[in-house]
């Protein structure tokens, strides 16, 4: 029989401290559920000590996502293995504390300013505590890559001997080759004395773009565990891609006979969900779940496809989740139809959603001929819940051409009250921005402003991605229209409604009169 390798994802830990990426309850919850489904084994779904919101995410989806183990990740500290601790309950038997404390020189002397032997005995001591409360702990000595191998050794001892059952070896700041990541942990195998009471995990960033060769090179001397990411989101250049691994195993099966539990059709519609929900495009030429990724333009690649579909392609588009399924959606789809759709991306709608799905549905359809994929998505990134959606759209005029100054009128619902504002821009765009942010306060320093058809055609939906920054808060929201300028404004109120302290204020008199 082959072997197994247990995926840890944490794309809702580390890959939403990506700037930009945060996420709140229910986009969360729409993740965890599709990573449910797409197999992953362990789910780390925050930093519970981090926020009340944080913790309320990972309580959750502790509470309500069925079959992977859920981690709350905690520094090695009473307060926060006891925070995480209270956040994995409702998992039961399927709840993990991910500690962890800095094992290199330069952490342990420049961040924590501790001994090497008060680090150990407060590892020791942490996954102690953390036994206690959990039926499961994980142990990751940071910056393990940069740590001198005698003293990795004594604190991987430590910590087995103390109730981990899964040690973590991060490459944190990417820095390792496969060569020497792969020997790392082959040496820890051999000289730590109780290795075989736990599983080797590693987790490993791309920096220098090695994350997924170094994960390998793990996997292939003794690590039994993969920390990764949807998309490789994560911190700097990001994590281990997800879809990489699992693919390049499933794919080189004569040299790695070693399994996983995901279902890898499900890799597309996640891959896009979560690029939806974050408004980090994938981009085109990305492996496996980029637009480009089966796509042959070349004369001599599209000679050999039509003879052969293995001459250019190590694996089919379907065996990813690439849609083949030609069944046109349009206007007089019904509703049997949409679901079936949703249900082949991963999506499962109970009646009231598919109800309020399917309006959408028919009024974008009264838009466009033909309705794609990637529409149905962002139709579901559309949907907030009413108690955060403090701003609605109601109206917007714009017009601009040749010689003429651009000019956007708006009318908003703010918490129950009707707003209006002009406003003159460089463009529509502009102009409707200006607008928009006139009416509420605070209203966030553009820090990127990003435009994506969604699919192909003069009808198409244009996805914009706006991200804010308010004090120390970054915050993303998402829109889609086949009209530019309304999907614009509908993306910039979508990030209005994630700032906390937003609310109405009085229009200046420039700005009055609509």
């Amino acid at each position: 029989m082959s072997d197994r390798l247990y995926i840890f994802d944490t794309t809702l830990r580390d890959g939403e401290q990506s700037p930009g990426c945060s996420m709140n309850i229910d986009e969360k919850m729409r993740v965890a559920h599709a990573l449910a489904a797409l197999g992953v084994d362990i789910i780390e779904a925050g930093f519970p000590i981090a926020s009340p919101g944080d913790f309320e995410a990972v309580y959750r989806i502790a509470s309500e996502v069925e079959g992977p183990h859920i981690a709350g990740l905690a520094r090695a500290s009473a307060r926060d293995i006891e925070r995480a601790a209270e956040a994995v309950k409702p998992a039961g038997d399927r709840g993990r504390i991910h500690t962890f404390i800095a094992t290199s020189p330069i952490h342990m002397q420049a961040k924590l300013r501790m001994t090497p032997e008060q680090v150990l005995e407060r590892a020791v001591d942490a996954v102690r505590l953390a036994r206690s409360l959990v039926p499961e702990v994980e142990f990751s000595a940071e910056d393990a890559g940069r740590s001198k191998m005698d003293f990795l050794c004594r604190i991987v001892e430590g910590a087995i001997a103390a109730g981990a059952r899964v040690i973590n070896i991060p490459d944190t700041v990417g820095y390792m080759t496969p060569d020497e990541f792969g020997e790392r942990i082959r040496t820890l195998i051999e000289r730590v004395p109780n290795s075989d009471q736990a599983i080797f995990s590693v987790h490993c960033h791309n920096d220098l773009g090695l994350a997924v060769a170094n994960s390998l090179a793990a996997v292939e001397y003794g690590a039994r565990q993969v920390e990764c990411t949807i998309n490789g989101l994560g911190e700097r250049a990001g994590n281990a891609s997800l879809e990489e691994i699992v693919m390049i195993l499933r794919t080189r099966t004569d040299r790695y006979d070693i399994e996983t539990g995901i279902d890898t059709k499900r890799i597309v519609p996640t891959s896009k969900l979560v690029s939806q929900i974050t408004g980090m495009p994938v981009q085109p030429n990305k492996a496996i779940v980029g637009a480009n990724a089966f796509a042959h333009e070349s004369g001599i690649h599209q000679d050999g496809m039509l003879k052969h579909q293995k001459t250019y392609e190590i694996m089919t588009p379907e065996s990813v989740g690439w849609n083949t399924n030609r069944m046109v959606l349009g206007k007089h789809s019904g509703r049997a139809a949409l679901r079936a759709r949703y249900e082949a991306l991963g999506v499962e709608l109970d009646a009231e959603r598919l109800n309020d799905v399917f309006e959408r549905f028919k009024v974008l359809a009264d838009k466009k001929k033909d309705i794609f994929d990637e529409d149905l998505l962002a139709i579901l990134s559309e949907e907030t819940e009413v108690d955060i959606e403090r701003v609605k759209l109601v109206s917007l005029h714009a017009a601009s051409g040749t010689g003429d100054t651009p000019v956007a009128a708006v009318e908003l619902d703010i918490e129950g009250e009707t707003h209006k504002a002009t406003a003159e821009g460089d463009g529509p765009v502009d102009a409707a921005f200006k607008a928009i942010k006139s009416l509420v306060e605070p209203n966030g320093q553009l820090l990127l402003y990003s435009v994506n058809a969604i699919t192909s055609g003069t009808d198409a939906q244009g996805e914009v991605t706006v991200r804010l920054k308010d004090g120390e808060r970054i915050v993303n929201g998402q829109g889609s229209d086949t009209d530019i300028v309304v999907a614009s404004a509908k993306a910039l109120i979508s990030a209005l409604n994630k700032l906390p302290n937003m609310h109405a204020r009085e229009v200046h008199a420039q700005y009055s009169g609509v």
